[in-house]
């Protein structure tokens, strides 16, 4: 059986913490777009981490981490986390690359440092790993695959094309120096050593698992509003994060992933520019930020303070309409225990007249939250495993979200850890 974890906001819903639960029950896990620009905490008995690449299942022995052909796959960094998990004590994961994956060369990431400068305050709020020079060099078919490093491919006549292209920018757009067809060449190499032992043939590999019967994990990154064709264009990621992209970055059939778990936080954050409605400043966000998430609410892989807002019942209908939605998670349900009362965002004023349906950028940028009060229940609910154990208004809040988005929330996060979960037969779900 195949499962897809996804986000269905701006990203930093939980994920993480939600794939690594998940994963106890799982074989395989398939990391299947994005790269090293965002990333996944995950709070387990070996510690706290912060994963960039690697699949949020990398903690058990039991499973095989899967890089899909959809990853804009950073080798170094890759290696680099490698180590860091490894460092702290955790078993060596068995890891899989795909060997249609493509690579982030170094230049990527010099062209979006240089691309920010350039635009200064009008820029997209890249984190600046070269995410968008990658998938744009994929796109315009100048990108470099993982196979390409070991079939014979003549990679330094590739590369001196590649340079010509990229020098005349360099020169004339950015006036930075030119790159160095030999010392990318070589970087490669190295590449190609460090890469050797894991590279597979990765959609064969998964249908013999997925004909085998093995569960299949799919690991999205950020969610469903920074998608480039149903995101908040254009301050977006430069890859699909919908689940339906799974199969596409993992090589698999659409019809294969049976369910999708989308992760929706009980209040809102965001990292990076763009529209955000529900989006609250002040004392009132700083509180809620340093109260967020494990440790507060900071980028994980850049350390940014990400804005807050209340539950957006708008944007997460749209979010989970869109991935396919069969179960929601809630996460970070214990973070709003502080509150006497609680906002929420359960419609957009528009020019005047209020919608529930989630519009395209040029309207949400002038969109204003309609906002209801809830009654907070003010006190600590970690450590309880059953839904009826809640405090009533904790409930009564889970059950009022459930009914503005229309999908079941089945699974309620109450702390970082891995067993920090109430599982929930929800009224919604068929």
């Amino acid at each position: 059986m195949v499962k897809a974890v996804v986000g269905a906001n701006w990203g930093d819903e939980g994920k993480g913490k939600i794939t690594d639960m998940l994963a106890k029950e799982a074989d395989i896990i398939v990391r299947f777009q994005g790269g090293a620009n965002a990333g996944h905490t995950i709070v387990n008995d070996y510690g706290k981490f912060a994963l960039h690449t690697l699949p949020s299942g990398v903690f058990y022995n039991h499973t095989t981490s899967i890089i899909g052909n959809g990853v804009a796959l950073n080798i170094p960094i890759l290696f680099k986390e490698i180590k860091s998990i490894t460092d702290q004590n955790v078993p060596m994961p068995k890891i899989l690359v795909s060997d249609r994956a493509q690579m982030v060369m170094p230049y990527h990431i010099l062209f979006d440092q240089y691309e920010e400068e350039r635009l200064a305050g009008k820029s997209f709020g890249s984190t600046k790993s070269g995410i968008a020079p990658f998938y744009s060099d994929k796109y315009a078919k100048i990108g470099f695959q993982v196979s390409e490093l070991f079939d014979g491919t003549d990679l330094k006549e590739k590369l001196a094309n590649v340079c010509v292209k990229k020098n005349i920018l360099l020169e004339h757009l950015y006036h930075k120096p030119a790159l160095d067809e030999e010392d990318l060449y070589n970087t490669l190499m190295e590449y190609k050593e460090m890469v050797a032992p894991y590279v597979c043939n990765v959609s064969l590999y998964l249908d013999n698992a997925i004909k085998a019967g093995k569960t299949i994990l799919l690991e999205g990154q950020l969610g469903t509003l920074k998608d480039p064709d149903h995101g908040i264009y254009p301050m977006v990621t430069s890859s699909s994060t919908l689940a339906a992209y799974g199969a596409i970055g993992a090589g698999i059939p659409p019809y294969e992933i049976k369910q999708v778990v989308t992760v929706c936080k009980a209040y809102s954050s965001a990292v990076g520019a763009g529209a955000f409605v529900s989006e609250i400043f002040g004392e009132e966000a700083d509180e809620l930020r340093r109260r967020g998430g494990d440790g507060g609410e900071f980028g994980a892989t850049t350390g940014r303070p990400r804005r807050m807002g209340w539950f957006d019942c708008v944007a997460s209908k749209y979010g989970c309409r869109l991935q396919g939605t069969t179960d929601v998670a809630f996460t970070v349900l214990d973070v709003l225990g502080y509150l006497e009362e609680i906002p929420v965002c359960t419609g957009y004023e528009v020019n005047g007249e209020v919608t529930t349906e989630f519009p395209t950028t040029g309207l949400l940028e002038v969109a204003k939250p309609v906002l209801q009060t809830l009654p907070g229940w003010k006190e600590e609910i970690r450590g309880i495993k059953r839904y009826e154990d809640l405090p009533e208004n904790c409930r009564k809040y889970v059950e009022f979200v459930e009914e503005q988005i229309g999908y079941p929330i089945t699974m309620v996060s109450n702390g970082p850890g891995r067993d920090d979960i109430i599982y929930r037969k929800s009224p919604l779900s068929k």
